[in-house]
């Protein structure tokens, strides 16, 4: 089998295992009476970003190589991972039953991301193989590897059971067993492994010495906040109308994870307009246009309703700017680390960044949007007979609670717009043809 395609199917899998509870998690908890704990599942994906991915890193680095590393954690992950669908899978669901196992499990899938990167820059180079070329197109197809898992999850009705998780479990194991087929990468010599220091990426907290990459750091972290709060909260929010008087039963409320799988379609799309417009705006306005496609986001979510015409436009609407809104910040940020970083310290510098965006801004990010939800719409919701719906005026509160808290994260989105325009000082100079 060609090189390329054996990375193609390793990075549908890759994403395809996320991608099978990551947008629907939150209205499997919201069944089984835990809406107002879906921050934290989200939230410790953020939580173990900050320290697995180097600590599994340097096991890489040091002694397992890196296609072994993958499919150990990935064997783990995917074991931890049907644990927490078993334990899920009874009439009464205890936090403390599912919580540990699930963290677990994503505790061992985090750095796979990291890892499956090194694998195909590996397993690329040593094939003579252009990486900036060759990567990205293979890269595609984890996207779609998601997209896949989504739409199997919401026909299948896994986005409501545990059943995600088992699904999940199983693209896991088929990933752990396929990584040890994959090119071997080599290890680095005991005298040319990086030191403890870089392997966690500390030496790149002296860029917070110069004042450009400092406010860029910082802004990132803020614009991370925004990141998970609708893998979290949208398919809730979507399915709920169906609980509500005057909206149950819609086409668009059953079938939540096939609506929010054209974020990840206008992403793919993304991907491929992020060379001309960095080359052509800067990265100033590059993120700009993120930050304001963040508000776009949320004040169409708060707008829409997936049960009339006008209010599914809405939602697809804000499913299209996501690519925008995801694409123009984490792949242009990390680009603009590339490129405004010593060599020495780029790896550390990219590490940075993702502790950042996905570690600090995205586990305050969901906590905080739990708090807002929380206040907003789960104060409202109490336990329905099944095929039942709230009455008239809890289902007006529950509704006008969720617009509340979608206007309030595109508030707070606009907020961090403005400063960051006012703020972050950079002179792009365009690219000539």
């Amino acid at each position: 089998m060609k090189l390329k395609i054996r990375l193609i199917i390793m990075n549908f899998l890759q994403y395809g295992i996320w991608g099978a509870y990551l947008t629907s998690m939150g209205a499997y908890l919201s069944n089984v009476g835990l809406p107002g704990d879906i921050g934290w599942f989200y939230a410790m994906q953020g939580i173990v970003s900050l320290f697995m991915p180097a600590l599994i890193g340097i096991l890489a680095d040091r002694w397992i190589p890196a296609q072994k590393m993958l499919g150990i954690c990935h064997f783990l992950a995917a074991c931890f991972m049907f644990a927490a669908g078993w334990a899920g899978s009874g009439d009464e669901v205890s936090f403390w039953a599912i919580f540990p196992l699930y963290s677990l499990s994503v505790a061992f899938y985090m750095p796979t991301i990291a890892l499956s990167n090194s694998v195909a820059y590996s397993a690329l180079h040593q094939g003579g193989y252009d990486t900036i070329k060759d990567f990205p197109p293979i890269r595609v197809f984890g996207t779609v590897g998601f997209i896949c898992a989504m739409l199997v999850s919401n026909f299948t009705g896994f986005q409501n059971t545990y059943a995600q998780w088992i699904f999940s479990g199983a693209l896991g194991l088929l990933l752990a067993g396929y990584s040890f087929t994959l090119p071997p990468c080599p290890v680095a010599p005991r005298g040319e492994s990086k030191s403890l220091v870089e392997a966690l990426g500390l030496r790149a907290f002296t860029l917070f010495k110069q004042k450009k990459m400092a406010i860029f750091f910082i802004f990132s972290m803020l614009l991370g906040v925004s990141l998970q709060i609708t893998n979290g909260f949208a398919n809730p929010f979507i399915m709920s109308f169906n609980t509500l008087d005057g909206y149950a039963g819609s086409w668009g409320a059953n079938n939540a994870n096939f609506l929010i799988s054209f974020s990840q379609m206008s992403e793919t799309l993304c991907i491929l307009l992020i060379p001309f417009f960095m080359s052509r705006f800067g990265i100033k306005r590059v993120m700009l246009m993120s930050m304001v496609a963040w508000v776009l986001r949320f004040g169409l979510f708060g707008v829409g309703n997936p049960s009339t015409a006008g209010g599914i436009v809405m939602l697809i609407l804000s499913m299209i700017v996501y690519g925008v809104a995801f694409d123009f910040f984490n792949v242009s940020g990390s680009l603009f680390v590339e490129r405004e970083t010593d060599l020495s310290i780029r790896s550390s510098a990219q590490g940075l960044f993702m502790i950042m965006t996905n570690g600090i801004g995205a586990t305050v990010g969901t906590l905080g949007a739990q708090a807002v939800i929380n206040k907003l719409v789960n104060v409202h919701v109490y336990p329905l007979p099944a095929g039942e719906i709230y009455p008239p005026d809890v289902s007006q509160a529950i509704a006008t609670g969720w617009s509340e808290s979608w206007f309030v994260f595109a508030a707070y989105s606009l907020v961090v717009a403005i400063a960051f325009a006012l703020i972050f000082k950079y002179k792009h100079e365009p690219q000539k043809a």
